[in-house]
């Protein structure tokens, strides 16, 4: 389905991007952390409702 080329260069892009993103998010929280409040309840959300389309589709498969 995908060449070697491929999957190196997609392993790779998630690495560096995932990096990157985390040291971008931990230089801004030092600079605006009263502007961060509540992000978590945001990434709770945004994670319950994943699980809440994942949960639809497995219902709705029968």
């Amino acid at each position: 389905m995908f060449s070697t080329g491929q999957i190196y260069f997609a392993i790779f892009f998630i690495i560096a991007f995932v990096t990157t993103m985390i040291l971008v998010y931990r230089k801004d929280l030092r600079q605006m952390k009263p502007f961060y409040k509540g992000t978590y309840w945001v990434f709770l959300g945004f994670l319950a409702f994943i699980g809440l389309l994942f949960l639809i589709k497995v219902l709705m498969k029968d």
